[in-house]
């Protein structure tokens, strides 16, 4: 067998080589989690600025992370798992949670959905919340959960400081809200607002991003 031609072989040797050094696996293990902005990933890294560069240039050339700008404030990029990154690889440690509370600025389609969505492949219980919520669902978000037969609760948005309990695993799905709470949320998931462009697409593609990431966080939380 020629292993230089068969398929996908190359790009596991590129990434096995890319998680070989300890900072870049150290990386990868935080962003199994959710995404995290470069300045976040230097404070929990403790190394230089253009040490991290370097070492975030060969998860992306392996094709193990991407970057996009964030939503909230232009200046700042969020990293992340590039889909798929992971296929064939065992993810990071597991982690305990009483509930998951799913946070996003309105609490009106994002947070909503991914708690929607943790019901249907978890037993243990969600909710969401808002930091500054918006009087009722938005529609999109109530047609897109009916679209994929997602039971999706009538419930009004919730204030974020109403709703936290002891032993929340806390997940942002939004960069204001993420932002605005100083990057202490547990997990952040970039997800687009679909509400900028309040299309079916963009609520679409809010959905299935969701979708994938609870699929991919589930496995790892156990009751605590």
């Amino acid at each position: 067998m020629n292993i230089e031609t068969a398929p996908g072989f190359r790009a596991r040797v590129a990434k096995h080589a890319a998680l070989a050094d300890p900072a870049r696996l150290r990386m990868v293990d935080l962003l199994t989690l959710g995404d995290f902005s470069p300045t976040e990933l230097q404070a929990e890294l403790g190394m230089p600025s253009n040490l991290l560069s370097h070492h975030l240039r060969s998860l992306e050339e392996a094709g193990l992370v991407i970057r996009h700008r964030s939503e909230a404030d232009r200046r700042r990029s969020y990293i992340r798992l590039a889909a798929g990154a992971l296929a064939g690889l065992v993810p990071g440690a597991e982690h305990g949670a009483r509930r998951l509370l799913f946070v996003c600025t309105r609490n009106s389609a994002r947070s909503q959905l991914a708690a929607a969505l943790w019901r249907q492949v978890s037993e243990i219980p969600s909710t969401s919340a808002g930091t500054h919520p918006a009087d009722r669902i938005a529609p999109g978000a109530i047609e897109v959960a009916r679209r994929h037969g997602v039971d999706l609760p009538d419930l009004p948005p919730r204030r974020l400081d109403r709703v936290p309990g002891e032993g929340d695993l806390v997940v942002t799905v939004c960069d204001n809200a993420h932002e605005e709470m100083g990057g202490l949320g547990g997990v952040h998931w970039s997800v687009r607002d679909p509400l900028r462009l309040g299309t079916e697409e963009a609520f679409e593609e809010a959905f299935e991003d969701i979708a994938h990431r609870i699929h991919d966080l589930a496995p790892r939380v156990l009751a605590a």
